[in-house]
């Protein structure tokens, strides 16, 4: 396969900088017509990528934002965890609106999301009451859980239904056992089981293959390549807000792991961030906006979780945790998404430090209790009233905008590559000189 130089690698990762929902499905999607791949290394049907191209919009929650460009193939990487009826559903849904599948590829090592990791979910939450997680009931953390475990079923066993039927009689017993004896639930019949998952073992059985030597085989052809995360370093199984995040890693460095490509080959890291901040679900958030702000926010940006529906919770940016985002990440660059819904507020803040327990820091703190006491230190900026949506240049913005991202770029240490000024792919501005720039015109060799 020859051996490429680091300098030669065109890989780009795109990661979430916040607690998820930033806009990374619109950022892939703008970039992915620049890419011969893009590959999903962590999490589940528990994402949700919301992309807008003219009248149609599209919300993908397994397959990669890149599938809407034929000419892009797309991988599901051995970090994930996929549930096969979803993916199904996904699918046919992609396809009866004209959209071709076929250049989706399956990790072999990816794992299994069944039925029986909902219900223990869901079951769990129920459990915990007031104490609970905020999960999406998907089924993720049992899922990863399982992995873990070593009792999981992985997609490799799509291939073959005999292997998938014997695989599943050896770990369905103990779950359940889990789901009568704990939380009484009824559990799963076997053979309503096999039946259940045999059309999405047909399905999706062909597409399974060793995407990491599909990987490597395309890198080392210099194929350009996006690695697409799901929700956000603030969720991180080992960074966030434990215990309030997912259940995977979602930092830069899972991309390596997720899809068995060697960590030389992440040389570009893109964090897509809000102009302000949303949370969905439980935790700390200390720029939290429950004021007439917040709902203005909520209201003009239409945050409404993809996948669950709820509402998300909103306030102002919060330059702390992006600065925390770029140093786990090793962040290159910036992608500021939703500047559009600033477009009409009186004051934006921007918060620098906090105030914690009577003393002002300027890092992010390492447990969660401390987290829910501090309090922003905010920088206030005047806003501006002119519509965006038509802007394509960086000059061409309002120069309060250009004060606040200036501000954004200062506080963060990190350059801004792109900014979005609207959910349609030509709503999009890339600065000049930006890795963006020079990853999209890079060459093959």
């Amino acid at each position: 396969m020859g051996v490429k130089q680091l300098d030669q690698v065109n890989s780009l990762v795109i990661v979430g900088a916040q607690w998820g929902d930033e806009g990374k499905g619109k950022v892939i999607d703008f970039l992915s017509s620049k890419a011969d791949l893009v590959v999903r290394f962590q999490g589940g049907d528990n994402a949700g990528h919301t992309v807008v191209y003219g009248a149609n919009v599209f919300k993908l929650h397994h397959v990669p934002s890149g599938i809407l460009n034929p000419e892009t193939l797309c991988l599901l990487g051995n970090g994930m965890v996929i549930n096969p009826l979803v993916l199904v559903r996904e699918l046919d849904e992609l396809e009866k609106r004209g959209i071709d599948t076929s250049n989706l590829r399956i990790s072999a090592k990816a794992h299994l999301i069944m039925a029986y990791h909902q219900a223990l979910d869901e079951a769990n939450e129920v459990m915990l009451a007031e104490k609970k997680i905020g999960t999406t009931g998907r089924g993720i953390g049992p899922a990863y859980a399982d992995k873990v475990l070593r009792r999981g079923i992985r997609a490799g066993e799509l291939v073959d239904f005999g292997s998938f039927g014997e695989r599943l009689n050896e770990v369905l017993p103990l779950h359940n056992r889990i789901l009568k004896d704990i939380y009484g639930h009824p559990g799963f019949n076997l053979k309503e089981m096999n039946a259940l998952y045999r059309p999405a073992l047909n399905r999706l059985g062909p597409l399974v293959t060793d995407t990491t030597r599909l990987l490597a085989e395309k890198m080392a052809e210099g194929k350009k390549i996006l690695f697409e995360g799901a929700q956000g370093a603030l969720l991180d199984i080992d960074h966030g807000t434990y215990p309030y995040v997912t259940s995977s890693s979602t930092v830069a460095a899972a991309a390596a792991s997720g899809t068995g490509l060697g960590p030389a080959g992440v040389t570009r890291v893109l964090g897509v961030l809000k102009a302000y901040t949303t949370r969905v679900g439980e935790g700390p958030f200390p720029t939290e906006d429950l004021a007439e702000a917040g709902d203005q926010l909520r209201e003009r940006g239409s945050e409404f979780g993809t996948t669950t529906g709820r509402s998300r919770r909103c306030g102002w940016f919060d330059a702390v945790i992006a600065r925390y985002a770029a140093r786990i990440n090793g962040l290159t660059g910036l992608a500021v998404t939703k500047l559009d819904v600033l477009s009409g507020m009186e004051v934006i803040n921007l918060a620098v430090k906090y105030s914690c327990n009577g003393r002002e820091i300027e890092y992010f703190p390492e447990r969660i209790r401390d987290l829910s006491q501090c309090e922003p230190v905010y920088r206030t900026f005047p806003g501006w009233d002119e519509d965006l949506s038509m802007v394509r240049c960086y000059e061409d913005l309002p120069e309060a905008a250009k004060h606040f991202l200036e501000a954004l770029e200062d506080s963060v240490g990190v350059k801004i590559d792109l900014i979005s000024i609207g959910p349609d792919r030509s709503q999009t501005i890339v600065c000049k000189n930006s890795q963006i720039e020079i990853w999209s015109n890079c060459r093959q060799e």
